[in-house]
C-alpha cells in the first residue's frame, strides 16, 4: 500500500524551527536570577516570569531582612537552574554551544561576584559597627552604618539588620541625652526620668550596654552643676532611683559624692532667700542620710539657725495678729529661741494690748523688735484695785451732797511671757499708785439729777507707771 506525500496546508503558518539547545548553557544562563537560560530558550514568559519573581524576592528580602526570605531567594535560583537544565533536555536537539555558555557564565558570575562583594562588605560595615557600639562610640557606628546603600540591603539585607537596630537605639540615645542635658541645665527630674527611662529602654536591648555608659558617664560626669538646688534635686533623684543590677546603678557613686556638698550648698543658697523651710529641709536631710560626712557640723548649725528664723517669722506673724489680750501673740503665744534670756536686771519688752500706761514707760524698757525683747507683756484694760482713800465732797447746786468718793489704785490685768521659751511668767498684774483725794475733783454731770463723780482713779505721774511695772521688766 502506498500513502500519498504530505504536502503542507499554504493557508497555515510554518513551524518555528527548534532552538537547538545546550542544557549546560541554560543552566549557567538562570543561575543568573535574571531568566537568561530560558531566553535562550525562547521560553519568553518563563524568562519574564523568573525575572519579576527574582525583584520581589530580593525586594521581600531587603525589606525584611529576614533568614527565611533568603533561603527562600536561594531555593529560587536553585530551582531555575535545575529547571533550565530539565528544559533544555527535554528538547530534540541537543548541541554544545561554547558561545552561549561562556556569555552565560559570564552574565552569573557578575551577578553572583558583585553579590558576594557586597556581602563581603557588608560583613566589614558591621563589623565596624559592632566595634565601635562595643566601644561605646555611637558616632562612630552610626557613621559607619552610613556606608550602607540599597546595593547592600539587595545582597545582604540580614547581615546589616544589626547595625540598623545600633543605629535605631543610638538615635534614641540621642533623645536621652539631650533630655540629660536639659537636667543639668534646670535640674527639672521629670526630664531626668524621661531620659532614664529612654536608657533603660535601650539597656534592654542586647549589645547596648557600652553606648548607655557613654552616655550616662556623660551626665553624671557634669555633677555638680553650677546650681547646687538643682544639683541636690538631680541627686535625690537618683538616691530614690531603685537599683536595677546593671550600668545604670553607676549613679549611686556619683550621688554620694556630689549629694553633701549639693545638699549644703542649696541650704545657704535657700537661707539667702529667706526660705527657711526648704533650707532646713535640706540641711536635715544631709544629716540624715549622711551621718558622717564632713559638712554635718555646718548642717547642724544651718537647722538651727533656720529654726530660729521659722520661729522668728511666726512670732512676727502672731504679733502682727495682736489686738487685745485675747488675741494674736497674747492668746497663743509661741518660742523664739534667739531671743535674749529672761535674767537678771531690766530686761527689754514688747508692750501689747492696751497702751495707754504702758507708753508711758522709759524708751529703754521697750522695743518693737522682737530680736531684742526678751519678754512680750500683754497689758488688758485698767481695772480699780486695792482701795487707797474715800473723801467727801460737796456741791452747792446738787441736792444728792456730800458725794462720797472712793480712790482706788490703777490695777492692770497682765499676760507677761519668757521669749525665749514662750512660758508665762509672773506677775499677773500691776497695781499704780498715785494720789487721791484732790481739793477739787472735776466731773461732768448728764440730765437733770447730779449723781456725783463716782469712784476714781488715784492721779499717776510717769514714775507712778515706771514703779508699778518695774517688778515686770526687773528680774
Amino acid at each position: 500500500m502506498t500513502y500519498p506525500a504530505y504536502e503542507p496546508d499554504p493557508d497555515q503558518p510554518p513551524e518555528p524551527p527548534s532552538a537547538p539547545c545546550d542544557p549546560l548553557a541554560a543552566a549557567l544562563g538562570n543561575a543568573s536570577l535574571l531568566g537568561i537560560g530560558y531566553l535562550m530558550l525562547r521560553c519568553w514568559k518563563l524568562a519574564a516570569f523568573t525575572l519579576i519573581g527574582t525583584v520581589w524576592l530580593l525586594n521581600v528580602t531587603a525589606s525584611t531582612a529576614s533568614t527565611w526570605a533568603e533561603i527562600l531567594l536561594l531555593l529560587w535560583w536553585a530551582a531555575g537552574i535545575a529547571h533550565g537544565w530539565s528544559l533544555a533536555h527535554g528538547r530534540a536537539e541537543h548541541v554544545v554551544r561554547r558561545g552561549q555558555r561562556a556569555g552565560a557564565l559570564a552574565v552569573t558570575l557578575a551577578v553572583l561576584l558583585t553579590a558576594g562583594l557586597l556581602r563581603f562588605d557588608a560583613y566589614g560595615i558591621e563589623d565596624r559597627v559592632t566595634q565601635a557600639r562595643e566601644g561605646g562610640d555611637c558616632e562612630a557606628a552610626v557613621a559607619a552604618q552610613g556606608e550602607v546603600w540599597w546595593g547592600h540591603r539587595l545582597a545582604a539585607a540580614p547581615v546589616l539588620e544589626p547595625g540598623e537596630a545600633a543605629v535605631a537605639a543610638c538615635h534614641r540615645l540621642e533623645n536621652a541625652a539631650s533630655a540629660l542635658a536639659d537636667v543639668a541645665r534646670t535640674g527639672e527630674t521629670d526630664d531626668l526620668e524621661r531620659g532614664f527611662r529612654i536608657l533603660t529602654e535601650v539597656l534592654d536591648e542586647p549589645g547596648n550596654e557600652q553606648t548607655v555608659r557613654t552616655v550616662l558617664d556623660a551626665f553624671l560626669d557634669g555633677l555638680p552643676t553650677e546650681d547646687p538646688c538643682a544639683t541636690a534635686d538631680i541627686t535625690g533623684w537618683l538616691h530614690d532611683r531603685k537599683p536595677t543590677r546593671d550600668v545604670l546603678d553607676r549613679s549611686a557613686a556619683t550621688v554620694a559624692r556630689a549629694e553633701p556638698a549639693a545638699l549644703t550648698g542649696c541650704g545657704d543658697d535657700l537661707m539667702a532667700e529667706e526660705d527657711w523651710q526648704q533650707a532646713r529641709a535640706r540641711y536635715q536631710y544631709l544629716l540624715d542620710e549622711y551621718p558622717d560626712d564632713a559638712r554635718t557640723d555646718k548642717a547642724r548649725s544651718g537647722v538651727a539657725k533656720a529654726d530660729r528664723a521659722l520661729e522668728l517669722a511666726q512670732v512676727r506673724r502672731l504679733l502682727s495678729g495682736t489686738t487685745g489680750v485675747d488675741s494674736g501673740y497674747c492668746a497663743r503665744p509661741v518660742k523664739y529661741s534667739g531671743a535674749p534670756p529672761y535674767r537678771k536686771g531690766l530686761n527689754q519688752a514688747l508692750f501689747l494690748g492696751d497702751a495707754e500706761y504702758t507708753d508711758k514707760l522709759p524708751a529703754g524698757w521697750r522695743t518693737p523688735d522682737p530680736t531684742e525683747a526678751a519678754l512680750v507683756v500683754c497689758a488688758d484694760t485698767a481695772e480699780h484695785g486695792a482701795s487707797v482713800e474715800t473723801c467727801s465732797y460737796e456741791n452747792d447746786r446738787s441736792e444728792y451732797l456730800p458725794h462720797e468718793v472712793t480712790f482706788y489704785k490703777i490695777k492692770i490685768p497682765l499676760k507677761v511671757y519668757a521669749l525665749r521659751t514662750g512660758k508665762r511668767i509672773d506677775p499677773r498684774e500691776v497695781q499704780i499708785s498715785g494720789g487721791s483725794c484732790p481739793g477739787v475733783l472735776h466731773y461732768k454731770s448728764y440730765g437733770t439729777y447730779d449723781l456725783g463723780p463716782g469712784d476714781q482713779f488715784v492721779s499717776t505721774a510717769k514714775s507712778d507707771v515706771r514703779d508699778a511695772f518695774r517688778p515686770v521688766v526687773e528680774r
